[in-house]
């Protein structure tokens, strides 16, 4: 301790010991420094301080409800809930719960693994998982009642040979390629597939449940393209109900033909991305459920023609403050939006300059901007009466949501990045701590 505190702390009658003792309280003391120096805002009542710790991405699962409820409404069929990849970034545990108390029947993932992890959680609704190599643990799946997509003559080998080994009968998907040249058998390859799936469902090997194929141009509303594919969907369905098939779903349509397209939606609609909020197709206002924050690392001032980040990309213009937050690349901000991005920080929107590096970027927090409307407060904005407060260390940016506050959203972030919002919400990396906040 310095000579300082401990006379301080002498003429106070207090030992000069840290453990037990309020350093500097008495009458005759300044606070320490310590005490004195500010460190951003103080949080709000009742706010997790995990958004003054580190990069937090928050999930509004009364949002995917509300989602789930509007698409649900929208479905001329039953809803089936797509949490592949993690649900988007959002938790494909949390949004699965959340999307079947709120209209959903059926969950869909791609791989085997995804739907075991559904498993492991405890739900029991069914799970279709369409995108496997051949060599996936169908045996597995089959004991977990997860119903494959077949596309293809070696799939639905593969699955048969799991049927006969474990004694379950494979309810199963015959997956078609109606013109995406991707997944699904060829219209060249799937009369004999359905030939074959028939064998199997005689033997008493597998139940085909379904009929899927994926529109490829569903963001388009009334693309020529759709209507072909919903043409060669139809022919699909014909040929193996031909082969004595009798399939009781027959699913196309994804989020964006569930918005725009009725023709598309058959006995189920498959939705993932309208769930946490994204709309392909532009034409509805679903609400964003994710809200990226992360918390200012350190300010400084810096002189006109100082170069920020690597390669000095950028060079300030005049004396500037940057500020330095801790999220970069490796955590979902894209490198590709290195000088055209911005975040809400101190109730202003304010531009990232230099380079994204993987684990940083760097904020110019001297250019005034349009302040935040009054009533701010989370996430570390200015609150009212103060929106002209300088940036502090500790205050807390929003990278990404609803954009309620102005703030930007994922839509926009693709813009910067020239990508999808899709992509972004689900290249948010680990290291962003998620928070769930269950429907009100």
């Amino acid at each position: 301790m310095s000579a300082a505190l401990t006379r301080c702390a002498d003429r106070d009658g207090h030992a000069p010991s840290i453990r037990g003792t309020v350093v500097g309280a008495g009458p005759n003391c300044a606070p320490p420094w310590w005490e004195a120096l500010p460190v951003g805002e103080r949080l709000p009542e009742g706010q997790a301080r995990g958004e003054a710790a580190g990069p937090l991405r928050r999930i509004d699962l009364g949002a995917v409800a509300a989602n789930t409820r509007l698409l649900a409404a929208r479905a001329d069929g039953e809803l089936m809930a797509v949490v592949k990849a993690d649900g988007f970034g959002h938790g494909a545990t949390a949004v699965a719960r959340t999307a079947l108390a709120h209209g959903a029947r059926s969950l869909g993932v791609t791989s085997v693994e995804e739907g075991l992890a559904l498993r492991d959680a405890g739900l029991r609704a069914p799970v279709l998982s369409w995108l496997n190599p051949v060599r996936a643990d169908f045996d597995s799946a089959l004991r977990a009642r997860i119903q494959p997509a077949v596309p293809g003559e070696e799939h639905l080998a593969a699955v048969v040979r799991a049927a006969v080994r474990t004694g379950y009968v494979a309810r199963l998907h015959l997956h078609a390629d109606v013109g995406m040249s991707r997944d699904g058998a060829s219209p060249r390859s799937w009369g004999r597939l359905c030939r074959l799936a028939a064998d199997a469902e005689a033997n008493g090997l597998v139940q085909v449940v379904g009929v899927m194929g994926h529109l490829g141009c569903a963001d388009r509303e009334a693309d020529p393209c759709d209507r072909a594919a919903r043409r060669r969907f139809n022919d699909a369905v014909a040929v193996a109900r031909a082969a004595g098939l009798r399939p009781r779903l027959r699913h196309l349509a994804s989020t964006a033909a569930v918005l725009t397209d009725p023709a598309t939606h058959f006995d189920l609609c498959r939705v993932g991305a309208g769930l946490v909020g994204i709309d392909p197709s532009g034409t509805t206002a679903l609400r964003p459920a994710m809200t990226v924050t992360a918390p200012v690392v350190s300010v400084r001032t810096v002189e006109a023609g100082a170069r920020v980040g690597y390669g000095h990309r950028y060079r300030t213009r005049r004396r500037s403050r940057l500020a330095l937050l801790p999220i970069g690349y490796a955590d979902g901000v894209p490198r590709e939006t290195s000088g055209r991005a911005q975040v809400l920080l101190g109730g202003r929107r304010r531009p990232l300059v230099g380079l994204v590096s993987m684990d940083q970027i760097v904020v110019d927090v001297t250019e005034p901007a349009v302040p935040e409307p009054a009533g701010s407060g989370p996430f570390g904005l200015a609150p009212p009466g103060d929106t002209h407060r300088p940036v502090r260390t500790g205050d807390v940016a929003v990278i990404l949501g609803p954009g309620d506050r102005g703030e930007p959203t994922a839509v926009e972030w693709a813009h910067w990045a020239r990508t999808i919002p899709h992509e972004i919400v689900t290249g948010i990396g680990p290291r962003v701590r998620r928070v769930t906040e269950e429907p009100a």
